[in-house]
């Protein structure tokens, strides 16, 4: 499932990835259902006593001094809850982004700029290619710091600005994990007439302007 990007859709993520990882197979170990969740073996832990306190989970004795969870009735339904919870705020999620995105690139477009860059490797810069297609505008790469993939949706992606071999004319800032730091990184480089923030990332104009 999709990242929306928000704190309580990623705690809302982990749980449902545990709980359904124990439907599967409750016989993992820790750090098997940390693997399938995303996170950390000790957060996967405090997670997962969570869960055995609200009653989700139950906890019997394995071999090897081993443990195996499985779910119980409540269990089963909170799985239900969740799933229909995220796919939910997902669906906003893509929404939003995608009535911010047609947004942004008719500004683009009035502005003269119709090859552009994404910032940030994220659902919302799979959005942004999708609309870009109906707007008139050329996604001419994402650039992504820590991403090692050479192309997403199947753009190329590069590390930096100074890795982009082609002219750009404006970026987008599509990060959903440090949307500060790339807007910092992009208005350093391009200056604000050239760089768009969709409103879904909720960067106030006061943290812009001290981006800036």
């Amino acid at each position: 499932m999709p990242n929306a990007g928000t704190n309580d859709d990623g705690d809302t993520r982990v749980v449902l990835d545990l709980l359904e990882s124990i439907e599967r197979d409750g016989a993992q170990t820790q750090r098997r259902l940390a693997q399938n969740a995303g996170v950390a073996v000790g957060l996967v832990n405090a997670y997962l006593k969570r869960c055995v306190n609200k009653g989700f989970v139950k906890v019997r004795q394995a071999p090897a001094r081993r443990f195996a969870y499985y779910l119980t009735p409540k269990g089963f339904a909170e799985k239900s809850r969740l799933t229909v919870s995220y796919l939910s705020a997902s669906l906003s999620f893509f929404r939003i982004a995608k009535t911010d995105c047609t947004g942004l690139f008719k500004e683009a477009r009035r502005n003269g700029f119709t090859r552009l860059a994404l910032v940030g490797q994220s659902d919302l810069a799979e959005i942004c290619i999708i609309c870009g297609i109906d707007c008139g505008v050329k996604i001419i790469v994402v650039v992504d710091v820590a991403s090692q993939a050479r192309r997403f949706v199947g753009i190329p992606v590069a590390n930096s600005f100074d890795a982009i071999d082609t002219e750009i004319e404006a970026v987008v800032i599509t990060d959903l994990i440090e949307p500060k730091r790339s807007l910092q990184m992009a208005l350093r480089r391009f200056g604000s007439d050239r760089v768009l923030v969709p409103r879904v990332l909720r960067l106030s104009t006061d943290e812009i302007a001290n981006a800036k």
